[in-house]
């Protein structure tokens, strides 16, 4: 146990998992698009569509959209700031199957064309869990430097990702797979102990069989 799991975030108010947590899961999804955001469409469920607004859960999560820290002062004017920055957003409530109460799928658009789906949860202190990328199971806190390659479900890419960062002197903390079918789409979840090199980044996105890789640098206190 640390500091931060004592005292918990430090953050503009009012609630860690409403505000700060909300905050993260913006922030978070704007690292993983990789793109400046041009629209967002956020649907809110549980917790977070019954009382998030009063808690300023749909200003944190436009906040942490325009690259907001939870201690930023000025979260509670965040839908302004996105109407002078051309961000567009909607939001809409919806009951997801098996999610956490503190829940938000947020669909985005950048301006370079990227579009990405995060299904996202605070699960208390400030503290996010990822829960989805584009439909897929994920589940990874954002915590280490974190790795998530979109692949067509084939033999070998696996080898590549961890040779690649075998090469590197990157060590794995942990690895997850998912694919929706055999044969289908999958992705490789990999947090690690060590920042990834953008040049390994490249390298792997031009390879065959590769559709979109994902990269977040980690904010670990």
């Amino acid at each position: 146990m640390n500091l931060f799991d004592i005292l918990g975030p430090v953050m503009v108010g009012p609630s860690s998992s409403h505000t700060a947590g909300a905050v993260r899961i913006g922030y978070i999804a704007r690292e993983l698009l990789q793109d400046e955001i041009a629209s967002a469409d956020i649907y809110l469920h549980g917790s977070f569509a019954t009382t998030g607004k009063g808690h300023g859960t749909d200003r944190a999560l436009i906040a942490g959209l325009l690259g907001m820290k939870p201690d930023d002062m000025r979260i509670p004017d965040s839908f302004a700031i996105a109407g002078e920055q051309g961000l567009h957003f909607t939001f809409q409530t919806k009951n997801i199957k098996d999610a956490h109460p503190n829940t938000a799928l947020l669909l985005l658009t950048g301006k370079n064309g990227r579009t990405l789906e995060v299904q996202a949860a605070s699960i208390g202190g400030g503290r996010i869990m990822i829960q989805k990328l584009d439909g897929i199971d994920v589940n990874f806190s954002s915590e280490k430097p974190t790795l998530i390659v979109h692949n067509l479900d084939q033999p070998g890419h696996v080898a590549e990702v961890t040779s690649m960062l075998s090469h590197k002197s990157v060590n794995i903390a942990t690895m997850q797979l998912y694919r929706d079918k055999r044969g289908g789409y999958a992705v490789m979840v990999l947090e690690t102990d060590q920042p990834v090199p953008a040049e390994s980044i490249k390298w792997l996105e031009h390879l065959e069989g590769i559709i979109k890789v994902t990269y977040f640098n980690g904010e670990e206190e």
